[in-house]
């Protein structure tokens, strides 16, 4: 009997959330041990789940993430109630990998960056950190896609 292929639109999703939990490895992995970009990005390449993410994808947020670092942190600061250096580094890179497809990437819905957000804070956050980065995420939404929040 053949498996059921996933069409094109369930594979690139399913692509790209790869690409999110391999980005956050390698953000965290750079906020903690302060490692260049091309370290990281050539690290990763040894991660098992690299051959089933969207390679360009996952650049794409690498890199954004890592130029955009500053721009992003202003923006999460503005609704965090904590100093930056408080949050765990986890919550910290999840939040600016979300808040990067919220404030870069608009072929992103605001609701899809954030619910991605939320997943990986469920799989690789606190307990209860999950709540948190959906608040945070929710506010960084409302100012940064206003219009398409409102609707």
């Amino acid at each position: 009997m053949q498996g059921v292929k996933p069409n094109k639109t369930q594979k690139l999703s399913q692509n790209r959330r790869k690409s999110r939990e391999l980005a956050l490895k390698a953000v965290y992995r750079g906020m903690v041990n302060a490692s260049a970009l091309k370290q990281v990005f050539l690290d990763m390449k040894e991660d098992p789940d690299y051959l089933k993410a969207d390679e360009v994808y996952f650049r794409k947020l690498l890199e954004g993430v890592t130029d955009k670092k500053d721009e992003l942190d202003q923006q999460i600061l503005i609704f965090i109630d904590r100093k930056l250096g408080e949050l765990s580094p986890i919550e910290h890179a999840i939040l600016r990998i979300a808040s990067f497809e919220l404030m870069f990437d608009l072929t992103i819905p605001y609701r899809v960056a954030i619910n991605e957000g939320v997943e990986l804070a469920k799989i690789y956050g606190g307990a209860d950190g999950h709540k948190y980065i959906n608040g945070v995420l929710d506010k960084v939404a409302a100012t940064v896609r206003a219009q398409e929040f409102r609707k």
